[in-house]
């Protein structure tokens, strides 16, 4: 395995089109990376250039000790995992992982050892005489990640690997490639747009938007402490409530004023910061608490989805419902009731007009 470091790196295409817009990120050893965001966001080109089937424009890439950017892909040590299984359908399971080491001229013992190995690994040892057309979805994808494990590379680079599976089967394969990557002890980087294979994957998640990374740390860290308004809405689902807002302070509360909503008081943290600066307040749905105090909500839709209930409230001017989530499955309101909502202290998140966030009360 080896660390991968990104120093500058860009990606502009003829025509002037800039589709990297200088990413800088060190990946260890070891480390399960997740590259999470909307398509269009440049993550599947920065894994392509990881790759070696992407030109790099600016900047340095490394894998391990050496730079990569000149290297042709057979020279990098890296397997990619694509989204589509890439198996060859008139060979054999066993035949299919096999065929780079064949290729490479390594011994037959050393072949059959490697592809008994991952297959037992992956747990498809029962699989490796059926060809493709013979197997499930699910085991087409373990096939394919048989293909790479065998050429114990430096980096496993893993390009949505799991958007053609069903619901069900994506549950699955998350806790399958999580296992893995315990087992193995790679460094592996995997990209996706659905963020609950990012929060439950990763053990850093690197948010992209617009070539840039927005955000790079441990899921929960992203989750709860956000640095912009973009990061705070991709992470979580339901999204986080954005909404407009006054802050001051009155000693030691402050003051969050939300238009049509109404006025709410939470105890001021020393560290605040410049109160007035705040433009927007971003809240979890599920760090509402519901009563009769704070600010009073109409509901214009209740979902009671059998461990949880989410209520959706109107918010006079606003095009975006407030929404809370509740652990209680029976919970009494219906549509047209009017609520109280109050935010939990310490759940708060304040952002500036640039959509920074700039403190938490």
């Amino acid at each position: 395995m080896a660390a991968v470091s990104l120093r500058g790196i860009r990606k502009t295409y003829d025509g002037g089109i800039s589709v990297i817009n200088g990413v800088d990120l060190e990946i260890a050893e070891g480390e399960l990376m997740v590259f999470v965001g909307p398509s269009g966001c440049g993550k599947s080109t920065m894994m392509r250039m990881i790759a070696g089937l992407e030109d790099i424009s600016e900047g340095e890439l490394r894998i391990g000790s050496r730079v990569a950017n000149d290297l042709p892909p057979v020279q990098r040590d890296v397997a990619m995992v694509f989204q589509s299984y890439a198996l060859y359908p008139h060979m054999t399971v066993a035949e299919n992982m096999s065929f780079g080491l064949r290729i490479a001229g390594r011994p037959k013992a050393e072949v059959k050892q490697a592809v008994g190995r991952a297959a037992e690994v992956l747990q498809i040892t029962h699989l490796l005489d059926r060809r493709p057309k013979a197997l499930s979805g699910g085991q087409r994808q373990r096939v394919a990640i048989g293909r790479a494990i065998v050429r114990k590379p430096k980096v496993f680079l893993f390009d949505e690997p799991l958007s053609n599976l069903d619901a069900g089967l994506r549950v699955q394969m998350r806790v399958e490639l999580t296992r893995l990557h315990r087992e193995l002890g790679a460094t592996m980087i995997y990209v996706t747009h659905d963020q609950t294979e990012a929060m439950t994957m990763g053990d850093r998640i690197a948010v992209f938007d617009q070539g840039v990374v927005q955000q790079v740390g441990p899921p929960m860290a992203l989750y709860q402490r956000p640095a912009n308004t973009f990061v705070a809405q991709f992470l979580g689902s339901p999204r986080m409530n954005l909404l407009p807002a006054q802050v001051s302070v009155d000693g030691a509360e402050a003051l969050l004023r939300v238009d049509g909503l109404g006025e709410v008081r939470m105890p001021a943290p020393a560290q605040l910061g410049d109160a007035t600066q705040v433009t927007r307040i971003g809240v979890r749905p599920e760090s509402l608490d519901v009563g009769t105090g704070g600010w009073q909500l109409p509901l214009s839709l209740v979902e009671r989805l059998g461990d949880t209930t989410l209520l959706h409230g109107t918010v006079p001017g606003s095009e975006t419902p407030l929404s809370i989530k509740l652990g209680d499955a029976e919970s009494p309101w219906d549509i047209g009731d009017r609520i109280g909502v109050q935010p939990r202290a310490g759940h708060v998140l304040l952002f500036d007009a640039q959509g920074q966030r700039i403190g938490v009360v």
